[in-house]
């Protein structure tokens, strides 16, 4: 996890719902470099001493920012969960498409709706943070080889945006505060099978998405090797895997955040997020 005031957080290892082991003097933060160099493995000795001697501290309130520090990269993959409420056929490669890093945030920073904005709509995913540089892998098992955890995000996306105004998807995908991520990163050992965990998200207190992962059309090693044919992936990148079911734009009639409205989200070892809804100045 990452704790702290927006743009100076710093490293600390989860314990528990309400302690944490600080290991600011051991790595400057969980950034490219970090997982680079081997990532969690570098932590694991000191933070089982930490833990041992009981050098634990309480949250105690204090912010929590995004797991990661800003990627090189976010991308994201449309699509990507079979639905009985849509008879689209599965596509033969998966929808790609970037996210602005800058609009990464922390899982409980509010989300501005752009200025203009009447379609601003959720999207709960499970995040692939990728540990290793990647170029053209050669299997699924490469590519699990360099996943180095699993985070909850939320793809936030302005519909009018995205398809109105060009038709590209960047547009409406990179607001600020439109990629919620954390509160923690799970690491890729951690998750004993990333093919089953619920995902889910309440909007205004009534849950409008209920999946699992067993319905994704494109698993997250599968996606990790495709995409590095196209690109290099490098240590700390973020890859959004895709919504179930549920987003505004699926209901009827569609429904759209806005102000004053809260969004709550979640996945099995991944933890929960919660987001007040507020105008951009």
């Amino acid at each position: 996890m990452r704790i702290g005031p927006a743009g100076t957080e710093r490293p600390v290892v989860r314990h528990d719902a309400h302690t944490y082991i600080d290991v600011s003097d051991l790595v400057a933060d969980y950034d490219a470099a970090f997982f680079a160099a081997g990532g969690a493995s570098l932590l694991q000795e000191s933070v089982a001493v930490r833990r041992d001697a009981g050098l634990l501290h309480h949250f105690a309130g204090q912010r929590v920012g995004a797991p990661i520090a800003r990627p090189h990269q976010i991308l994201g993959v449309g699509a990507n969960y079979r639905s009985p409420h849509t008879d689209t056929p599965a596509p033969d490669e998966p929808l790609v498409f970037s996210k602005a890093p800058n609009s990464l945030s922390g899982p409980h920073d509010p989300v501005l709706i752009p200025r203009g904005s009447h379609h601003t709509d959720w999207e709960v995913e499970i995040g692939i943070v990728i540990g290793s540089r990647s170029h053209y892998l050669t299997d699924t098992r490469e590519a699990h080889a360099a996943i180095a955890g699993y985070v909850l995000v939320n793809d936030i996306s302005e519909r009018r945006f995205q398809r109105e105004r060009g038709g590209q998807w960047l547009k409406g995908k990179s607001a600020p505060s439109f990629n919620p991520c954390g509160p923690w990163l799970t690491t890729a050992d951690a998750v004993a099978d990333p093919l089953n965990l619920d995902v889910w998200l309440e909007h205004n207190d009534v849950r409008h998405q209920d999946g699992n992962t067993r319905d994704m059309i494109f698993t997250p090693a599968w996606i990790v090797h495709h995409l590095s044919q196209f690109m290099v992936l490098e240590p700390g990148d973020l890859i959004n895997t895709g919504t179930p079911y549920g987003a505004g734009k699926d209901l009827t009639p569609p429904r759209y955040l806005a102000s004053g409205d809260s969004l709550t989200a979640g996945a099995d070892g991944l933890g929960t997020q919660h987001q007040s809804i507020i105008a951009a100045p």
